[in-house]
């Protein structure tokens, strides 16, 4: 679950697991994008029940309850955006038409995770299969360590300096060794090991390096 960034701001799709809700305005999108290249590679079609959101992982099984009226579809995350900060999701045109709100062009809605496709099909899974899917989206804990010192002043300076730098924070750790005690800071906060690579490869930090915690 790599992070991106459109129009300046930068966008770290989540972790969630199953039963996860959220609510917000949905759009919906069509005849534009139809037969163009969804976020994920594959050719978005306006009539298979897709749709697009800014961080929810893709692949993620989504139930779409309009608010309105009280009706519901179910949709398999494949591409991102709505880049409009009032939305949450947007449907593909046949999602949307089945909670009739195509009209309206937007409509309130509650979403509610319900699994996670990995078995590489594009269709939306049975309950069945649902039920044999992944129940959350797990993928251990990730960090990067920035720097590492022998004495703790170098350490609280450059742990003070970063914390919070992108929304990450650090952290020191005093960690015992032949030569005696290294105190090593470390940025924490990423949700996959995808993240943690692609912000070290921003440069930001030349010389840290990935490390995983149990």
């Amino acid at each position: 679950m790599r992070p991106y960034t459109i129009r300046g701001i930068k966008y770290y799709p989540t972790v969630v697991s199953v039963g996860d809700e959220y609510t917000g305005n949905a759009s919906w999108y069509g005849p534009d994008f139809h037969g163009k290249l969804t976020s994920n590679g594959e050719t978005y079609n306006m009539y298979d029940m897709t749709a697009a959101h800014k961080t929810l992982p893709m692949n993620t099984i989504v139930k779409v309850t309009n608010l309105r009226n009280g009706l519901s579809t179910v949709v398999r995350i494949n591409d991102r955006g709505p880049f409009v900060e009032t939305r949450i999701i947007d449907l593909s045109n046949t999602a949307a038409k089945k909670i009739k709100m195509v009209g309206a062009g937007t409509a309130p809605v509650r979403l509610e995770i319900l699994g996670f496709e990995t078995k590489g099909k594009r269709t939306i899974p049975t309950k069945k299969e649902l039920k044999t899917s992944p129940q959350e989206q797990s993928t251990g804990e990730y960090a990067l360590q920035i720097a590492s010192f022998s004495r703790i002043e170098g350490a609280i300076i450059t742990q003070e300096k970063y914390d919070n730098t992108d929304g990450y924070r650090t952290v020191i750790k005093d960690v015992e060794v032949e030569s005696g005690r290294v105190f090593k800071v470390v940025l924490k906060g990423f949700k996959s090991e995808d993240e943690a690579r692609d912000y070290k490869a921003s440069g930001i930090f030349k010389n840290a390096f990935i490390i995983r915690e149990d």
